[in-house]
């Protein structure tokens, strides 16, 4: 295959797909290594963009998708007649946060930094898809602890948490100050991004 049909098999598959897909997968399914999945999906990517499309295609970590183009949310919104999802409260904005930079973490753990109990915030993330349990940590009790999921990724359009903005070190005066400065950055890109998540 070349270059321009590889291309159009990843677009047919992501395409029908409707949700991530591994690269690997993707590779293992048109013979080839995993870079050129990666280096042809980035070029129908700038083709995208490029050419003003109506569609994206993220990449989130090892995955790829296809995407309506976040600049037509309100059509799409109205045309579909979907209602927007509900905005996210303050709490959850910032247990969101607390466990996009200190995951995997326990729902005790993230009381602990907020002071509050955050059980329902937590439920509402996890009912959303944003977070989701990876497993139990090995202490008495087993409490399950939490990570951001790909839709998280999808939602922020990050590919890679290592794209998050990076936090002071722990205990410094500005760490409390900079996880206010987060949350601000992340609610105006829930509220640009959320409208779009389904799509």
């Amino acid at each position: 295959m070349d270059n321009k049909e590889i291309e159009s098999a990843i677009e047919a598959i992501l395409f029908a797909a409707g949700e991530p897909i591994p690269a690997s997968r993707i590779a293992l399914v048109l013979g080839i290594s995993d870079d050129e999945v990666h280096e042809c999906a980035k070029k129908l990517s700038d083709e995208y963009s490029f050419n003003r499309r109506g569609i994206r295609l993220a990449r989130m970590g090892d995955s790829l998708q296809l995407c309506s183009a976040p600049e037509f949310s309100q059509e799409i919104v109205r045309a579909l007649e979907r209602r927007k999802p509900p905005r996210l409260s303050q709490p959850a904005l910032e247990v969101l946060s607390i466990c996009a930079y200190f995951q995997p973490v326990t729902r005790a753990y993230v009381d602990q930094i907020r002071g509050v109990d955050s059980s329902y915030t937590m439920g509402v993330l996890l009912e959303r898809g944003l977070i989701e349990a990876c497993g139990k940590l090995d202490v008495t009790g087993r409490p399950s602890i939490y990570r951001t999921t790909e839709l998280f990724l999808r939602t922020m359009g990050i590919s890679d948490l290592s794209e998050l903005p990076k936090l002071p070190e722990a205990g410094s005066d500005e760490s409390r100050e900079q996880l206010g400065s987060l949350l601000e950055a992340v609610k105006a890109e829930e509220i640009k991004q959320m409208s779009i998540e389904e799509n």
